[in-house]
């Protein structure tokens, strides 16, 4: 049976709450505040934030196992990739067509998510030599650089996932990954907010909390698919009545 599979603790529907939670709040932040401002209110509201994406690589690595139908899921994922890519560059202020304005943040997270989940299946899959899956792996790696937490998405997701029942060797692997994204951040495009990427431990003991659950509420994934775009074209039009048609973040 899972680690934890009882009623004490969060089930997964109380996490993605969470994890909407924490990404609304950051989302906000990004088109009222832009361009990485250095206010302390403003940079705790970024750190807050940073519970969403751990939450998000463990879940997608979950679903993998939890899923009877691994096709029907991925393709989900990227017809989900798709529209929220214009949903995300709207919301930021980033042209639609990728590589116009620079190789970060090109798209959503959604998009590493997708990728993410098809090389966990392609590392778990005995279809493969191990030679092919380094090499499948590190093209996904390139695919997926362009895009919002970039490959690292991928790479944590695979480590979740491939480290399931050993929730230790799980969080080691995401904050090794992170780390390597935090250094990026920090020596490209600003200091501070590399640092604050490294607030992504603070996931930790909510996910150590997850008790193998659902919870009674089935609607939460569809719940998900259509409130991340609805959020951000929501975000899109505060940014363009606050700061005007501008790019607040690096990729704008």
């Amino acid at each position: 049976m899972d680690r934890l599979s009882n009623s004490r603790g969060l089930n997964s529907n109380q996490l993605k709450m969470l994890a909407i939670a924490a990404m609304t709040l950051d989302h906000l932040i990004c088109v009222i505040y832009p361009n990485y401002p250095t206010d302390w209110r403003i940079v705790i509201g970024h750190i807050i934030g940073r519970l969403t994406a751990p939450i998000m690589w463990y879940f997608v690595a979950e679903g993998y196992h939890y899923t009877h139908d691994i096709k029907k899921y991925v393709g989900r994922l990227f017809l989900f990739a798709i529209i929220s890519h214009f949903a995300y560059n709207f919301a930021f202020g980033i042209t639609f067509i990728p590589f116009k304005t620079s190789v970060f943040n090109q798209t959503s997270v959604i998009w590493s998510l997708a990728w993410g989940l098809v090389a966990l299946a392609m590392v778990e899959s005995d279809r493969f030599k191990q030679w092919q899956k380094i090499i499948m792996l590190i093209l996904i790696c390139i695919i997926t650089f362009c895009s919002d937490w970039s490959c690292i998405a991928v790479l944590a997701i695979v480590g979740i996932g491939t480290n399931r029942g050993n929730f230790k060797k799980q969080m080691a692997q995401m904050m090794l990954y992170v780390l390597m994204y935090a250094a990026v951040y920090f020596i490209f495009i600003n200091k501070l907010y590399g640092i604050i990427q490294l607030f992504v431990f603070l996931s930790i003991p909510f996910l150590k909390a997850y008790n193998g659950q659902r919870g009674q509420w089935k609607g939460m994934k569809w719940f998900f698919y259509l409130y991340y775009p609805l959020h951000l074209a929501v975000c899109g039009l505060i940014r363009l009545a606050v700061n005007g048609n501008i790019g607040v973040m690096i990729g704008g």
